[in-house]
């Protein structure tokens, strides 16, 4: 590649597969309150637009009076499960040797994600990720979150000047990218509702340990 690729990623449905945790995570959480538990099918559908989002989606489906106090003290408890339990998160197949592919392609890497950026972080070291990343914007590290463009255009200022490719996999992603004029890479074995060709994504993948030819392809059509 002859220029630098800046190559932000999203991280759930992306890079990780944390339906299972935090569908673990709600029963938990739900569960201490004398509630019913969620099937992980409502949990999974829930999942994209940050931990926030999440709790007052859960709650609705409780029928519970959506309180700020009350929101606030269960996302704090969702928070403190995502920092310490791993056990039911995985990484896809052929996520790591192609981030190292990238990296030692000369590209840069950073994360961009609605997960809170403590979470984010804590996941990454878990996996051994966290040297790839050297820029990681979560949802609580600026005062927007995507589908607004800022957390994508904040990383990619933080990343330098180059080319860049958005990769994600869901709607909020492609809204995301769209907002931020920035091309997007859809993988399509995440969270995503919609039909993957009415998302506009510049390339549409399946299969991580393709993803580095892929980009070499487009790189330099972006």
């Amino acid at each position: 590649m002859p220029e630098p690729l800046n190559l932000v990623f999203d991280l759930d449905g992306t890079l990780i597969d944390s339906a299972p945790q935090i569908h673990a995570a709600a029963n938990i959480v739900f569960g201490n309150m004398g509630l019913p538990p969620f099937s992980h099918a409502t949990v999974r559908g829930f999942i994209g637009n940050g931990v926030g989002v999440l709790v007052r989606r859960l709650m609705a489906h409780q029928d519970l009076d959506e309180s700020p106090e009350l929101v606030d003290e269960l996302v704090g408890r969702f928070v403190s499960i995502y920092e310490e339990a791993f056990d039911l998160t995985t990484l896809y197949p052929g996520v790591s040797s192609a981030l190292s592919d990238l990296e030692s392609a000369g590209c840069r890497l950073a994360i961009c994600t609605n997960r809170p950026e403590r979470p984010t972080r804590a996941v990454l070291r878990h996996f051994k990720l966290e040297a790839l990343f050297p820029v990681v914007v979560g949802g609580d590290t600026l005062p927007q979150r995507k589908p607004h463009p800022e957390p994508l255009l904040a990383a990619l200022r933080h990343m330098g000047p180059g080319k860049a490719l958005f990769i994600g996999d869901s709607e909020v992603d492609a809204e995301t990218a769209r907002e931020a004029r920035v091309p997007l890479a859809l993988y399509t074995g995440g969270y995503r509702k919609a039909a993957a060709e009415t998302l506009g994504a510049k390339v549409v993948f399946d299969d991580h340990a393709a993803l580095p030819q892929l980009i070499r392809h487009i790189a330099p059509r972006l």
